[in-house]
């Protein structure tokens, strides 16, 4: 057992998962809802960036319906940041011989 190997493919990775996050937290991700009524822009960190509503949502009476498609469109921009994040992590642990259900802090 090389531990020294090992110790070094253990900073090698680390610095690699720290470049991967600043690389995703700098991409940014698009959710929508409502065909397009409703988009919502998030860096890969999770930060809402900016709104576009269409203007004929914004209407008392269409209220509820807004709200829900705020929260849908936020819904579908973090899936999408989620889904990035882990096709980079598989990308950056494949062929690592990680115990089953270890998570890395990513």
């Amino acid at each position: 057992m090389d531990i020294l190997g090992m110790m070094k493919k253990a900073q090698a990775l680390q610095a690699k998962l720290g470049d991967a996050q600043q690389e995703l937290a700098s991409e940014v991700f698009e959710g929508e809802a409502g065909g397009g009524a409703v988009r919502l822009t998030l860096s890969g960190a999770g930060d809402l960036r900016a709104i576009a509503i269409e203007p004929s949502l914004l209407v008392a009476h269409e209220k509820e319906m807004l709200e829900d498609l705020i929260l849908a469109a936020f819904a579908d921009g973090k899936t999408k940041a989620d889904l990035a994040k882990a096709e980079k992590m598989q990308a950056l642990t494949a062929g690592l011989p990680l115990p089953p259900g270890m998570k890395l802090p990513f």
